[in-house]
């Protein structure tokens, strides 16, 4: 990871800020970020790993120094965008890790692509998050004050009240980030997360998945992820206790773990 010069490659018509770490023949995990993030989201993760790995990460469009098309994106047009990274660096057959709105990304990725996804670590997700009312009042909130302006209420859903009080600069930190996310990007998100619902269609999964749940979520509450397990045959669940939204930064160790054991069960690393 040193000295590594930064990536970007025209994917689905987007600039992708991406990186690929890790030895080329190595089985592939790609990584992909939540709301409001960037691909930083996974440092710790990415750190417990490294070395083994072929590791992709990447931020979505909309986010981190990806371009910004104007919106509305459906979630469609994220999976697209992932399709099309993945096809350019010629990763087949991968771990695809998505959280909340990327863990319906990856969702739609593997109902789409099941080339691309070998198996899957769906995380804080659902196949249908939040209802139509309440997208609407958060893009109004963020296209009135930025993102910034719901700054505050995301940081309480995100991390549990243990961590925010263990971790004041870091949550700090996380808060700087957030509020840097361009607020047509964010908005155009809330869009896709607004009309997604692939509860009629995640039944069709055939690849082995993990679901991961924290029990401080207020983004994506436990009952919600596993709702969406309990419609895949075969499928896994995890609940961290004491994590919010945000288990890979809260519960770094445990989640690096729980990716692995996951992945060797399954002969996908």
């Amino acid at each position: 990871m040193k000295g590594e010069t930064m990536k970007v490659m025209e994917a689905n018509g987007v600039a992708l800020h991406y990186a690929d770490e890790g030895p080329a023949g190595g089985a592939a995990i790609v990584f992909a970020n939540s709301l409001g993030t960037d691909f930083r989201l996974w440092d710790a993760v990415i750190r417990r790993l490294a070395g083994d790995f072929r590791i992709v990460r990447y931020d979505k469009r909309g986010h981190g120094l990806s371009g910004c098309p104007p919106g509305p994106y459906s979630v469609a047009d994220l999976a697209a965008d992932a399709a099309a990274l993945m096809d350019g660096l010629g990763i087949t057959n991968s771990l695809f890790v998505g959280i909340s709105i990327s863990g319906m990304i990856a969702q739609q990725l593997a109902l789409a692509r099941p080339d691309l996804v070998a198996a899957a670590v769906l995380s804080n997700t659902g196949a249908k998050i939040g209802s139509a009312e309440m997208w609407d009042q958060r893009i109004a909130a963020v296209k009135d004050g930025g993102v910034d302006a719901i700054g505050d209420a995301v940081i309480e859903r995100w991390f549990s009240g243990d961590y925010r009080g263990r971790n004041a600069l870091q949550v700090r930190a996380w808060r700087e980030m957030l509020g840097r996310t361009p607020a047509d990007g964010y908005a155009a998100c809330c869009e896709a997360l607004k009309h997604a619902d692939l509860t009629g269609e995640v039944a069709g999964l055939k690849q082995p998945v993990l679901f991961i749940a924290g029990s401080e979520d207020g983004s994506t509450p436990p009952a919600l992820v596993k709702g969406t397990a309990d419609r895949i045959h075969g499928s896994r669940f995890r609940l961290f206790e004491g994590a919010g939204h945000l288990p890979c930064v809260e519960q770094p160790e445990r989640y690096t773990k729980a990716i692995l054991k996951f992945g060797r069960e399954t002969k996908i690393l």
